[in-house]
């Protein structure tokens, strides 16, 4: 089991519940799920580029990605409906605990002049998405290899049921929240 899925199970869940008061055991709120997206507009003049997006999404998530196409022709960026436009992937369960685990603890403490992540990328719903500007954070990726720096949206989805229950459960997770 990972170090984080127990960390949640014998502490966070006892401290979520005496925060915010829950009758039933299943009030309280858990990550259901983690998306790793990464955009590439790029992928339409050179479309060899994905290829190493895959590969780089794969060795940070340790699961084959899905490439995404796009949903309706835009002219305006020379996309045509069911071009491959990035790729992403979806994190449940003890991997899903693991990439939270190394996001927080290994990735996020390498960022330049980092001063905490933002409290402000909430949905009103209970989800939260971070933004990075490089894969290169990752202590899997090796900089040697890289052709080319890429961006990536971290999207977390919760069963909590608004953004402060969200907002505490990353908290107790480690998640460093910069300061207003």
């Amino acid at each position: 089991m990972a170090r984080l899925r127990e960390r949640y199970e014998s502490e966070i869940r006892g401290k979520m519940q005496e925060k915010f008061s829950y009758e039933n055991p299943m009030q309280i709120p858990r990550l259901h799920k983690i998306v790793i997206n990464i955009g590439m507009g790029e992928a339409i003049q050179n479309p060899k580029a994905l290829d190493a997006a895959l590969s780089d999404l794969a060795t940070i998530s340790g699961q084959k990605p899905i490439v995404t196409k796009a949903k309706k022709s835009i002219a305006a960026f020379k996309v045509r409906q069911g071009m491959n436009i990035g790729c992403k992937v979806t994190l449940r369960g003890d991997r899903m605990y693991e990439f939270v685990d190394k996001l927080i603890s290994a990735a996020i403490p390498r960022v330049r002049d980092f001063k905490g992540v933002s409290p402000h990328a909430f949905d009103g719903r209970g989800n939260y998405t971070l933004g990075l500007k490089e894969q290169l954070i990752f202590p899997e990726i090796e900089y040697d290899k890289v052709d080319r720096v890429r961006g990536m949206e971290v999207a977390f989805v919760t069963s909590a049921t608004n953004d402060a229950e969200c907002k505490e459960l990353l908290r107790l997770m480690g998640m460093p929240f910069a300061d207003k």
